[in-house]
């Protein structure tokens, strides 16, 4: 059998916009008002990472939070252990750290379409600080990478570049970013009562694919209010962020018709993007994106029948891989079981290192192989 390998980003993206759309209207975020989740939240840690609300996800160490009414007592919706807030739509939101000294959290999301080179793009979101906050701050932003930020820090998420100098020294250079739309500094965000939007316009450089909101400034140019307000909880500036947009102005001529799909039986598709936890099978959140394209692709073809496959680098030994590619592909099958595709449709297999597609000699070659992918079983 001749196997056909493809990306399921252009595969998925081709088939869920495969007619002339008005990109205008569209929203490119997923999850923008944070509804969908995989379980309710039941705490707000200090020390934590944020994997309930599909989609969203912390690039760094910061501990980013989510609310909702099916949650417990110290993350439901409307009253919870930062404060009180009605979601701005839905029943449900997120919450960030944004200013105590240089400590900070995010939110960070991938697209549903990368930007047009040259578009005009509105972005929009809203904010509420919590209650609770002794102090409130001015400059969140959005920003826009084409790439997927992380960091191990708990401070200021920044650009890092090392830089060799020579005898296996290496300099890391660290600057800020500076987020494409970014509330005025003039403007304070202090209303605890309302939802306040932060929106602006900018033209895109093409490629970005990454959404992180935030704050991306330092403590002495966040123009930090002090609030009046001393808690023992919170020693900061705290927001409830919801209904999260990013739309373009002009991109109609970028629209184009697909005449055709171009899969068939017998195709493999690597599910680029889906990641799990080390040495385990629990999803991470930012692999909710990619398994959302593979139900909508599945959705649109109600007889298509796939299996998910497996896959490890050569690290670790034959039994360990080939159980643990088995139950990552088995824990995909679940997710797209959860979400509404019938059983009868998915089987699973894993491989565990038998079937390479690079090197296991670099690490980079070792994370290509640590991969889940599908074949189509029947169209």
């Amino acid at each position: 059998m001749i196997r056909h390998w493809t990306t399921l980003l252009s595969l998925l993206t081709l088939l869920q916009w495969g007619h002339a759309q008005d990109s205008t209207s569209r929203n490119l975020v997923h999850n923008p008002s944070f509804e969908a989740h995989t379980t309710c939240p039941q705490r707000i840690d200090a020390i934590g990472t944020m994997r309930e609300v599909e989609a969203w996800w912390q690039p760094t160490k910061g501990s980013s939070d989510y609310f909702h009414p099916c949650g417990g007592r110290e993350c439901q919706v409307p009253r919870n252990k930062m404060g009180y807030q009605t979601a701005h739509s839905g029943t449900a939101y997120c919450g960030i750290y944004c200013s105590k000294e240089n400590y900070r959290e995010y939110l960070q999301t991938e697209l549903k379409e990368p930007l047009v080179a040259g578009a005009r793009y509105q972005v929009s979101y809203w904010v509420s600080l919590s209650e609770k906050s002794p102090y409130a701050v001015a400059t969140l932003g959005a920003l826009f990478t084409p790439e997927r930020l992380s960091d191990s820090t708990w401070e200021i998420l920044m650009r890092r570049e090392n830089i060799p100098l020579g005898d296996n020294q290496i300099q890391t250079i660290s600057t800020y970013y500076t987020p494409q739309v970014a509330n005025s500094k003039e403007r304070l965000l202090d209303d605890t009562k309302e939802w306040q939007e932060v929106s602006g316009k900018f033209i895109a450089q093409g490629g970005e694919k990454f959404l992180t909101i935030g704050n991306f400034a330092s403590f002495n140019h966040s123009n930090v209010h002090d609030m009046g307000n001393s808690t023992a909880i919170l020693q900061g500036a705290y927001y409830y962020i919801d209904d999260v947009s990013v739309t373009c102005l002009d991109c109609n001529a970028q629209s184009q018709p697909v005449t055709q799909s171009p899969q068939k039986k017998g195709d493999i598709v690597q599910l680029e993007g889906v990641l799990f936890e080390v040495d385990k099978s629990d999803i991470l959140p930012q692999s909710y994106n990619v398994l959302h394209k593979l139900i909508c692709l599945l959705n649109d073809n109600p007889t298509m029948e796939i299996e998910l496959r497996g896959h490890t680098d050569s690290q670790g030994t034959a039994e360990h891989n080939r159980l643990l590619s088995e139950d990552r592909a088995k824990a995909v099958t679940e997710y797209l079981i959860n979400h509404g595709i019938t059983k009868e449709r998915l089987s699973w297999r894993g491989f565990g290192k038998t079937r390479p597609i690079d090197t296991n000699d670099t690490p980079e070659g070792r994370q290509k192989n640590r991969r889940v992918e599908f074949l189509i079983v029947e169209q």
